[in-house]
């Protein structure tokens, strides 16, 4: 089952339960904001939380991860670039709301890593990059469910900034064509931000069309 929760913080962002239905244990994905909130969902649904996953490291993705951690007693997954990203108030963008905010017990995934349950290890997700956001963007996807996480890569009709710290247009306009819009059409595209699309439906918008060949 996929649970999205819109939690609010600075900016309201999309945080993604992605649990078995059968064992009910699953991954926890951008918990930006309201960690009482979603531990509160985690309690009353009885899921458990195997461990926290980050599509890339800025703060409105990553702000309720460490209090969640904290209480659940889990880890928490990211890109290895997302290192200069969490460690450092700047380039996460907290430091601009006076937040200063940092995590300092994650671990860093190579790319391309499978991340999987240990309650079953037949459900999982794979860790595939995606920069020019950041560097350490990452998507998490499911061929068996048709099913990406994308964090602020793309968006339903349009896609990520780049003139943030790591950002890079070119980087990111290339990574979306060959490792996102190559993706089954009908795989379905989980966003930070916006309602759900497709492959499909992105790759017959104008905005693609109008990418740089």
């Amino acid at each position: 089952m996929i649970l999205l929760v819109e939690v609010q913080g600075i900016f309201a962002t999309n945080a993604y339960f992605y649990v078995d239905d059968e064992t009910l244990h699953g991954f926890l994905i951008d918990p930006g904001a309201q960690a009482s909130r979603l531990l509160k969902i985690i309690d009353e649904k009885n899921f458990t939380i195997e461990k926290i996953l980050l599509t890339h490291g800025h703060f409105d993705h990553i702000g309720a991860a460490a209090e969640i951690q904290r209480a659940l007693k889990i880890s928490i997954c990211m890109q290895k670039n997302g290192r200069a990203y969490v460690e450092n108030p700047v380039w996460n963008l907290s430091a601009q709301f006076g937040l200063n905010m940092t995590l300092d017990d994650v671990i860093f995934l190579e790319d391309y890593s499978e991340i999987f349950l240990d309650d079953k290890p037949s459900f999982g997700l794979k860790l595939i990059p995606v920069a020019g956001h950041t560097t350490d963007g990452a998507i998490f996807y499911s061929a068996r469910d048709g099913v990406a996480f994308v964090g602020d890569s793309i968006f339903l009709g349009s896609y990520g900034r780049t003139d943030f710290y790591g950002g890079d247009e070119e980087i990111l306009f290339a990574d979306i064509k060959q490792k996102i819009l190559t993706l089954p059409d009908e795989t379905i595209l989980l966003s930070g931000h916006t309602p759900p699309t497709t492959v499909h439906d992105e790759k017959s918008r104008a905005w693609f069309n109008n990418f740089p060949r």
